[in-house]
């Protein structure tokens, strides 16, 4: 039973053997723009749509209660990560504060997590792409229209989504030639997609009108079924739409890469999160007061639909442009995100070891990017996203709990360890996180829950069988 408890002390923490270290290239403003670059994404163009649909005008309010689970999550996250710079994020903390069975789970439920949302948005931003062409086909008569054999995979009438598995493959290959180069380009994508959601405010806040605020809650607070069998109400939305706020968790596996980690790590974190929830909270308000949510609340592009609607179509077509340009940053923070998870596990024996091994020349783990570029595409490719993708939601919920919990145990078992960044009023900060996240988690659907309790039965068979004999810590 002590193999399943045990814990990697923390000094171990940055110990690695040669060819498995990742080199420190990163700075505080590569940190926030991979936090903003992930966090203002696929999520508030299209989610502000979904959670005006379950929970009307509240949808307000079901921004400000996930903005505040994941704000909570976030100061843990910075505690933590300035307190053991090390790549691996939650499966890292877990590891050394909770044992070896729940940072499996952890990291497993990151894998599910980070697999899905790049294949999601992978699968988006093919969506963008042709009607982008087809755009240049009615516009210009440009024969540049794909075939639908390969614009969509087989349960959109299609073969393969040969522009998902593109654009997985540009970003896997972008990382596989530099940490540094990535964040460079990423931090410049951002800057395009800020500048688009500030058309979008300049445009729909003058024409905000309050009494499409009313009635402001007509689906109630808590989760349930309406009468058309759709599970509604602010914090059935609050539970969907904080797809739209993670992503700062992928900062914290950027530790091992970062220059001065124990600096910078917090900012970046901190950083991030709060710049976009301010984003967020703008946007949202002035999407629901442009426009009654009865009309863009089916939408699939609610923000430039908005924009149409309001006679601002020039506006509408800039919003597209810039999500088919700017939409991989999220594509490449989580990718990066990922690629590290899977080369933590590698490095600790978990996972086989031959796939942790870091290229000389540019510093990055090759082989883990090449086999999450392929697992991630063939996701994209023809995997029907649509009914699975909040399980990347369960996972997130699952590791935000495992970071509170590991605040609060640290804090009593590592009480004198140097902390450069510490958590305020950790034991409310922890306790929010960790039944705020387990609430969010019984907001998803019910389905969902299944699926994702499915995915963790499967991965403790993998650890029972494969990762708890392999595991490096354990041969010592």
């Amino acid at each position: 039973m002590q193999s399943w408890l045990r814990r990697k002390p923390i000094d171990q923490l940055t110990e690695h053997e040669e060819g498995r270290r990742l080199i420190p290239s990163l700075s505080w403003p590569h940190l926030v723009a991979l936090g903003i670059g992930a966090i203002v994404g696929t999520g508030i163009y299209t989610l502000i749509g979904v959670g005006a649909d379950k929970a009307g005008p509240a949808v307000l309010l079901s921004f400000i209660i996930a903005g505040v689970i994941c704000a909570c999550a976030a100061l843990a996250y910075a505690e933590l990560s300035t307190m053991m710079p090390a790549a691996g994020s939650a499966y890292t903390y877990s590891y050394s504060a909770l044992g070896e069975t729940i940072a499996w789970v952890v990291g497993w439920s990151l894998i599910l997590e980070y697999s899905l949302v790049v294949s999601t948005v992978a699968v988006g931003w093919s969506g963008y792409f042709v009607g982008f062409l087809e755009w240049l086909h009615t516009s210009f008569g440009w024969n540049v229209m794909l075939p639908q054999a390969l614009a969509a995979g087989p349960h959109a009438g299609g073969v393969i989504n040969l522009p998902a598995i593109v654009i997985t493959f540009l970003v896997a290959g972008m990382l596989m030639l530099g940490t540094r180069e990535s964040a460079t380009v990423n931090a410049v994508l951002v800057v395009l997609k800020l500048i688009a959601l500030a058309v979008f405010v300049a445009v729909a806040l003058p024409a905000f009108n309050a009494e499409n605020l009313q009635p402001f809650m007509p689906y109630g607070f808590p989760k349930s079924v309406s009468a058309d069998g759709v599970e509604r109400g602010v914090m059935a939305a609050a539970a969907i739409i904080f797809f739209a706020f993670y992503g700062f968790d992928a900062i914290s596996t950027a530790a091992e890469e970062t220059k001065n980690p124990k600096r910078d790590l917090s900012i970046g974190i901190i950083g991030s999160m709060v710049g976009c929830t301010l984003i967020y909270l703008l946007v949202a308000a002035a999407a629901v007061g442009a426009m009654s949510y009865t009309v863009f609340g089916k939408s699939a592009e609610p923000l430039a639909l908005i924009m149409r609607e309001l006679g601002h179509g020039t506006a509408a077509l800039v919003i597209g442009i810039v999500a088919i340009i700017a939409l991989p940053t999220v594509l490449l923070a989580f990718f990066y995100g990922q690629s590290r998870i899977f080369f933590v596990m590698s490095r600790d024996g978990l996972l086989p070891r031959g796939l942790s091994k870091v290229n000389q020349r540019t510093g990055t783990p090759v082989v883990i990017t090449l086999f999450t570029a392929v697992l991630v595409a063939a996701l994209a490719g023809v995997a029907r996203l649509d009914e699975i993708a909040a399980l990347a939601n369960a996972g997130t919920l699952a590791a935000f709990t495992a970071v509170g919990l590991c605040l609060l145990v640290l804090r009593k078992r590592e009480a004198g360890r140097e902390r450069k960044f510490r958590a305020p009023l950790a034991w409310i900060v922890g306790p929010v996180a960790i039944l705020g996240c387990i609430y969010l988690f019984f907001s998803l659907p019910t389905r969902t829950q299944m699926w994702f309790l499915a995915w963790n039965a499967l991965g403790l068979v993998v650890y029972a069988v494969y990762s708890r004999r392999n595991a490096v810590l354990g041969k010592r």
